[in-house]
């Protein structure tokens, strides 16, 4: 067990730091349309958020942790291994946020941790320990990584189709509404982008949470996967920490660069947004905030003036989701090589 304690230690921190990027890389898309449409300063917007974020995996139950955590079964390997395994995954998505909000490309989170975690292990012992749960789909069992992809999947055509229906609604009900109606609409948004951090927290920290308790089942700190108060506590300071910081190259690209975000549509995209998240929180499916917000956008944007959308910036963004997985899974395969090479 003392030959284990190195990794057990290297892989809590790595979590948390990953966590911490989660948090200043995705928090940006909470932020940008509240900016965007000038209903917070930028001071107040991650203040509020911040608050929010840190209730939203304390709080949010732990569905989306118990999907994440079963992604792999390490439980047959040495558990030096199985733990190096996870610390390759982890550093790989670490490595691919960094790299995207360097870019100020709204990547996703999920995408490069799951990325990160498949490579990794396919590098260390192969396919076998994956719950890829696609041979049961036709049997309407949906687990693993196919209810991962799926997650995501439908949570951008969802974020998309939900917020041309809301952009038309509103629309349609203020249509004699005067300028005057700004002010209430940017007062709104205190209480959707409230909620949209929430509902953040809710699920982007409990994929760390996953994580965090499969290393201590392969440690053998607890018999069962269960995730534990303490685990909660630290995942949610760690993700606050890093909304504190935020992510202003990635503001830019969500709340300028796609789609000029009156007061109207950034309410619209924070209540789209929100709706769908917390929806995805409650089926336990891990969901990319950057989908759910940037496909909202796109979603009002269509529905509002189809042409005034920069859709050569959307596909970009497109672009990065489509290479964020098998990016990340090589990104992985490289470190548990390098990883193993100096343990050795």
């Amino acid at each position: 067990m003392e030959a284990l304690v190195p990794f057990i230690g290297i892989a809590i921190v790595i979590v948390l730091v990953f966590d911490y990027t989660n948090g200043f890389h995705d928090a940006s898309n909470i932020i940008a349309s509240v900016i965007a449409s000038r209903a917070m300063t930028p001071v107040q917007a991650v203040v509020v958020v911040a608050g929010f974020e840190f209730l939203g995996p304390l709080l949010g139950g732990t569905a989306v942790a118990n999907t994440v955590g079963t992604l792999i079964d390490l439980s047959f390997i040495p558990k030096a291994d199985a733990l190096l395994i996870v610390i390759s995954g982890l550093f790989a998505a670490v490595f691919w946020n960094l790299f995207t909000w360097w870019r100020g490309l709204p990547s996703s989170s999920s995408h490069a941790l799951v990325g990160g975690l498949i490579g990794a292990t396919l590098i260390g012992i192969g396919s076998k320990p994956i719950a890829w749960g696609f041979s049961d789909i036709s049997h309407g069992n949906i687990h693993g990584v196919s209810k991962v992809l799926l997650a995501l999947l439908f949570s951008l055509i969802l974020g998309f189709l939900v917020g041309f229906v809301l952009q038309r609604l509103t629309m349609f009900l203020l249509r004699t509404a005067s300028p005057s109606i700004n002010r209430q609409l940017r007062n709104a948004q205190w209480l959707t982008a409230a909620a949209l951090a929430f509902s953040h927290g809710a699920n982007d920290a409990q994929k760390s949470m996953g994580v965090l308790t499969l290393i201590l089942l392969l440690s053998g700190e607890i018999d069962s996967f269960r995730v534990p108060g303490w685990v909660m506590l630290f995942c949610a300071c760690a993700m606050t920490a890093g909304v504190l910081t935020g992510g202003w190259r990635i503001v830019r690209t969500l709340g300028f660069a796609i789609y000029k975000i009156r007061p109207i549509h950034a309410l619209n995209a924070q209540l789209s947004a929100c709706l769908t998240i917390f929806g995805s929180s409650l089926l336990g499916a891990p969901v990319s905030t950057t989908h759910v917000v940037a496909s909202s956008i796109l979603g009002i944007g269509a529905s509002d003036r189809p042409r005034a959308v920069r859709w050569g910036k959307a596909l970009e963004i497109l672009q990065t989701w489509l290479i964020t997985i098998p990016g990340s899974a090589m990104i992985a395969c490289l470190s548990f090589l390098i990883f193993r090479y100096f343990l050795q």
